[in-house]
Order: structure tokens, then sequence, then C-alpha cells
């Protein structure tokens, strides 16, 4: 039986920019999680915005008792989360986005469990936009059938020696790094979490469009073997 406590096992990078009170909400969140007291939080920031960096200072501030919180410096995605993950010494890291809120308040315990190389969880999001993240999740079981595990870097649970063994996230990948790397995980060795409590913001789907999302999730698995495509922005970013 692994006796060690949570904060003795786990790591959680967040990548942020001008996330505002969603990681200030997200910190509140994590730090209701069972067992999840003194669990070291690294906050990969790259914000410019004057409102964000004040919730930053006050997310330090008041979950500096329950959370071992580090901000460091950040970029895009894949950057930030290279970044943290360098710093982590866990066996385990989390990759979670800033907009992610765990209602679920025993789930980080849960799925470190599964003691597996990579761990995903389902989404909920606004109303009218659920039936998106569901059409995700048969894409994910899909992708399992084909050998190139899906997992949104919102919500990636890594063993941090196989997230190391497969490359790590490339900081030159500006578009869909999170299936970029899960991709590369032994499907045997990832696990989907079926839970309900995980909670994220509709506003990607609001900003670009149903379509486009939908259009990059194929172009993504058509082109899973062509670094150079993941390289490219495709306008996300624009």
């Amino acid at each position: 039986m692994n006796t060690l406590l949570l904060k003795d096992k786990l790591t959680i990078v967040i990548p942020c920019k001008n996330e505002g009170v969603n990681i200030y909400e997200c910190l509140g969140f994590i730090s209701k999680q069972r067992g999840i007291a003194g669990t070291r939080v690294i906050i990969s920031d790259n914000s410019d915005d004057e409102e964000s960096l004040r919730w930053i200072y006050q997310t330090e501030s008041d979950y500096k008792y329950s959370l071992k919180i580090e901000v460091i410096e950040g970029g895009f995605p894949a950057q930030s989360r290279l970044n943290g993950s360098k710093l982590v010494t866990t066996p385990y890291m989390l990759f979670l986005d800033a907009d992610i809120m765990l209602f679920k308040q025993g789930l980080l315990e849960t799925v470190v469990e599964y003691e597996k190389d990579l761990v995903t969880v389902p989404f909920e999001t606004e109303t009218g936009f659920n039936w998106i993240f569901r059409m995700f999740d048969v894409t994910q079981r899909l992708s399992v059938f084909l050998g190139t595990p899906f997992a949104v870097g919102g919500f990636q649970l890594f063993k941090t020696e196989s997230y190391w063994n497969i490359g790590g996230y490339n900081p030159n990948e500006k578009f869909a790094e999170d299936y970029s790397l899960s991709q590369k995980i032994d499907s045997q060795n990832f696990k989907i979490h079926k839970t309900g409590g995980v909670w994220t913001s509709a506003r990607r789907f609001k900003n670009k469009g149903v379509f486009y999302m939908v259009k990059i999730l194929i172009k993504s698995y058509l082109n899973r073997n062509n670094p150079e495509f993941f390289m490219k922005d495709h306008g996300y970013w624009g």
C-alpha cells in the first residue's frame, strides 16, 4: 500500500496568461481537495495585465498556508508547461489549466492511485456547449483504439518518468501541443477517469467557433506524425 502523502506524490503545473480571477478560483478549488495540504503548485505565468498580476499576488497570499505556491516565468502553453515540469521532483505531475475548476474534492487522490503514465478526465462546461465535450469523450475513446491517446492539456496527470521518456513539452509548439505530446503515450498506460465535477469555461468555443475547434481536432490527428504542423499557430492565437 502506498502511504505517501499527496504532497509527496504530486506537483501541479498551471500555465497562466492574463487569467484574471480564474487563477484565484482555480487555486481555491485545489485547496479544497482531500489531502492536498502542502502540495506544490507551480504557476507558470506570462501575464502583462495589471488586474491579472494582482490576482496572482492575491492567490499567493491567500493560499500560502494550504499550498506551496511558486510563480515562475511562462510563455506560450507548451513553454509554460515545460518550464514548470523542469522543477518537478515528485513521481507525478498534473498539468492543469487556470480555468479548470475541480469541484470534486477527492479527485486528485483518486487519479494518482491509478499509477498510469497519463490520466485525464471528461469536462463539464456552460449550458449549450456540453455536447461538444461529449463529442470529445467519444474522440478520446477512439484515440485509444487507434493507439494515439488524446488528453486535453487542461487536465493531464503524467507519471513524471514517463513524461520525460517521451521528451516532455516542446517549447516550439504553438498549436495542439497537448495532443502532440499525449499521443506518444502507450494506450495501455493511458486512463480516462470517468467522473463529473471538472468544470471549465466555454470561452474557446465562443471565441473560435465550434466548427474551427472540430476542424483543428481532425487536422491534428491527420498530421500527428508531422512535427512542423504543431509549430505553426494556425490562427489560434490571432
